[in-house]
């Protein structure tokens, strides 16, 4: 740690309390694994494929495209402001009072829910590696009720150990989560190749839709994959004050992380698609891509191959804690959350935070329990989790237009910066985050009501969810310490 460092944070009004051992190359890691290609994609290609079946290839880009705009705002934002918590730092310092808050609190919620959701995706992956995992029997798919059910149970059993290697401190967590995401890239350097070359088909599937698919609602439907993908790389720059020389490396590994998962994902599903034995049977979409891995690669080697996802969905699951570690402890230190005294120590042995991972691991493993058996769980949480993140990014990127317009967000000399193009890609990024909400909270039966219970509750879950976060946020609010006010420096 330098004195540098130090005294940046000093002049934000705060101390050094977590350590400052993170090169580039893992603040890059932290953004890139929480969106984990391997886990995500895994995850939610049978979805996508069942909604707008070839087609929904083509929601990729526009996802990419749209993300993108929102990554470029927060890399000027982890530039001047390279602090943990990074949403609600950031909204913070662009906003003033319940409405700054809130943009943390609700990225709080969203990455619970987001803990929760990609923890259950090892169901997605272990019963194909071995049938032992399917520990409740019947049905391994996750839309079934034995499936949840033992989704569940993985999920739990994950979130737990996750909780353990967060409390175990930063460099522990590192350590799993460098190791995890350079076997993820290779894996997707694999996967792209191996089924390149076994391509039954051309790139040009994605261009002829196949009857009844890919067309009006489906294909909209369908952007929930990359939707929630394609979210979490701001987490680079949330172990900001864990990461050497943060000023120049947050912006940087913000970006990279994007970019570099919304590529990959994108090759993945090109050549998934090639792949493929048949467009036709049901089992893309029944199935998702183990089916076509499996098919391809035979078992033995589809079965280890499917092994190196699971790791993925682990290290997915610690990133996604770790981000939420740091955001709680974030918002307590300012007294910002209730219990916040406790909430904001720092073990001096373990340089972490020990109550937020305890907490986060514990109200998602709670989210899971009281969907035991809920065929619906998956594309449900999926689906909020997308709708409450995006809000959290809407919060930060509106009041930043407004302080731009006012022309109280110039450009800063030395600091990673948009230039003349800062006020046209702030306009494009709020459409956009608007656009995503309104779709993605779309009351559509196939996603929120998957049993077909005819649930108008179930059908609006996410504005449910958003109307709680949003009430509890205020009361916690009022009963919380004042926020100190935000210090430029």
């Amino acid at each position: 740690m330098t004195a540098t460092h130090t005294d940046e944070l000093t002049a934000f009004g705060y101390r050094q309390e977590l350590r400052r051992t993170l090169g580039s190359f893992s603040a890059f890691a932290a953004g890139f694994s929480f969106v984990s290609i391997l886990t995500t994609v895994f995850q939610l290609f049978g979805l996508g494929y069942s909604f707008g079946g070839t087609m929904f290839f083509w929601t990729w880009p526009v996802v990419i495209a749209g993300q993108l705009l929102v990554a470029l705002n927060f890399a000027e934002l982890a530039a001047r402001y390279p602090l943990a918590g990074s949403i609600y730092q950031w909204a913070k310092h662009v906003s003033r009072g319940f409405a700054g808050w809130l943009a943390g609190w609700m990225m709080l919620l969203g990455c619970t829910v987001a803990l929760a959701a990609a923890a259950i995706a090892l169901q997605v992956v272990l019963p194909s590696v071995w049938s032992g995992f399917q520990l409740v029997g019947g049905d391994p798919s996750i839309t079934s009720p034995t499936g949840a059910t033992n989704a569940v149970l993985l999920g739990s059993a994950l979130i737990v150990c996750t909780t353990a290697a967060n409390v175990a401190g930063v460099r522990i967590m590192a350590r799993i989560n460098d190791i995890g995401v350079a076997a993820e890239l290779a894996g997707v350097a694999v996967l792209v190749a191996g089924l390149a070359l076994f391509a039954v088909r051309g790139p040009q599937v994605v261009t002829a839709p196949l009857p009844d698919t890919g067309t009006g609602a489906g294909l909209l439907a369908s952007a929930l994959m990359a939707g929630y993908v394609l979210y979490g790389f701001d987490t680079a720059a949330s172990v900001a004050e864990e990461t050497v020389n943060a000023r120049k490396a947050a912006p940087r590994a913000v970006l990279r992380a994007l970019l570099i998962s919304g590529l990959g994902g994108l090759a993945v599903i090109l050549v998934a698609l090639m792949a493929a034995p048949s467009l036709t049977d049901g089992n893309l979409a029944d199935q998702g891509l183990p089916y076509v891995i499996q098919a391809v690669f035979g078992d033995v080697l589809g079965r280890i191959f499917l092994a190196d996802v699971a790791i993925a969905v682990v290290v997915c699951t610690l990133t996604i804690q770790t981000g939420t570690i740091r955001l709680c402890y974030s918002m307590a230190r300012d007294g910002a959350l209730p219990a916040s005294a406790r909430l904001a120590r720092v073990n001096p042995r373990t340089g972490t935070p020990l109550l937020p991972a305890l907490v986060s691991g514990a109200v998602a493993v709670a989210l899971l329990l009281v969907n035991l058996g809920n065929p619906t769980i998956f594309s449900a949480i999926t689906g909020t989790s997308v709708v409450v993140v995006y809000v959290a990014y809407l919060l930060v990127t509106l009041p930043l237009l407004r302080r731009r317009i006012r022309g109280e967000f110039g450009a800063r000399p030395g600091l990673f910066s948009l230039g003349r193009w800062a006020l046209p890609v702030n306009v494009a990024a709020v459409v956009w985050g608007v656009l995503m909400i309104v779709n993605i909270a779309w009351p559509r039966p196939e996603v929120y009501d998957a049993s077909g219970t005819g649930s108008v509750w179930l059908l609006l879950f996410p504005l449910e969810f958003l109307a709680f976060a949003a009430l509890t946020g205020w009361l916690c609010w009022c009963r919380a310490a004042p926020t100190p006010e935000p210090v430029e420096a």
